[in-house]
């Protein structure tokens, strides 16, 4: 199908159509959702112009907790990869959305955002956007997710503190119930465990946030943990905080790993081994996918990112039990 044959079933001009297409601003709302259901109805994709080059970068809007650290890298990646590609970046809240209704551009990439919020994405926009760090909604097929594999990433830290000797393991994962990958690190942590015949429980294995956290750090060293993993958000941090105040060293008296932390975890007294995803990666996929819809290719709706395993001073090397 022919976009003149679109602009005929419409009964607009094929002018209006390619406004529609390139998601010119001075189009009627109604004209508008006439095309996209004509064409998404017909089967037609609408080849992106080349010349339009604008990137929107979708950021959480008032609460960007526990998820800030992750955003952060994410945003230092893209915002050097995009250009690389001759891409011009706009910067947008995601609680701010409906700007979106009167800017030109060619794709967009959403960092550590609800998923739930961009269901209706294809109706809206005939351009891609890619979710980093979430998966995307079902039935939306301009809608990417790169991400990393939140189950090989808990699983080498368990594994790691197995490796040292490490018998006793207390998780805290940054988030509460629900939100973003919290459940599914639990999960993940919960199996890694188990696969090693090491302690699971309730107690050994909580979510928590910031408000919380030193006090679960606490109830966890009640229980004689030799060890802590703390994935997510800023939980490097804290937790060091918090085991000065429990007059623990590290890793004499406990072993810890957390999440890479670009500014603090090599700083850290000892430097903290953690786990990190491949930011890089992430928005060079990212980029690929926006460029691949330039050039009327496809990539896979969905990829997923190993972690790494970022080896320094907090793990003790224990002696085998007896």
């Amino acid at each position: 199908m022919k976009l003149q044959e679109i602009a005929k079933l419409a009964k607009v001009s094929p002018a209006t159509v390619s406004r529609v297409f390139s998601h010119h601003p001075n189009v009627r709302s109604q004209v508008r959702e006439r095309v996209f259901a004509i064409a998404k109805a017909k089967g037609y994709h609408p080849r992106l112009s080349t010349k339009q080059r604008n990137v929107v970068l979708i950021l959480p809007g008032d609460q960007i907790y526990p998820i800030r650290n992750c955003l952060e890298m994410a945003m230092m990646a893209l915002t050097r990869e995009l250009p690389k590609r001759k891409f011009r970046i706009e910067v947008l809240p995601q609680d701010n959305l409906d700007r979106l209704d009167s800017i030109q551009f060619c794709g967009a990439v959403a960092i550590g955002a609800d998923p739930a919020d961009f269901s209706q994405w294809p109706k809206r926009f005939p351009v891609p956007l890619v979710l980093i760090d979430r998966d995307a909604p079902p039935h939306t097929p301009n809608v990417y997710s790169v991400r990393s594999d939140e189950e090989q990433g808990m699983d080498i830290a368990i594994g790691h503190l197995h490796e040292r000797g490490c018998r006793r393991l207390g998780c805290i994962v940054y988030g509460k119930p629900g939100s973003g990958n919290a459940d599914t690190r639990r999960a993940a942590i919960a199996k890694a465990l188990k696969a090693r015949g090491l302690p699971v429980s309730n107690t050994l294995i909580c979510l928590s946030e910031d408000e919380s956290y030193v006090e679960n750090i606490g109830k966890l060293l009640k229980q004689g943990v030799d060890a802590l993993f703390c994935p997510g958000g800023n939980a490097g941090i804290v937790t060091a905080y918090a085991l000065s105040l429990y007059n623990k060293r590290v890793p004499d008296d406990i072993s810890l790993i957390a999440s890479e932390h670009k500014l603090f975890s090599r700083f850290a007294t000892p430097p903290q081994t953690t786990i990190t995803q491949d930011h890089i990666a992430l928005a060079q996929i990212a980029a690929d996918v926006i460029e691949s819809y330039l050039g009327e290719a496809r990539l896979p709706q969905r990829t997923i990112l190993p972690y790494s395993l970022i080896v320094r001073d907090s793990v003790a090397c224990l002696p085998e039990s007896e």
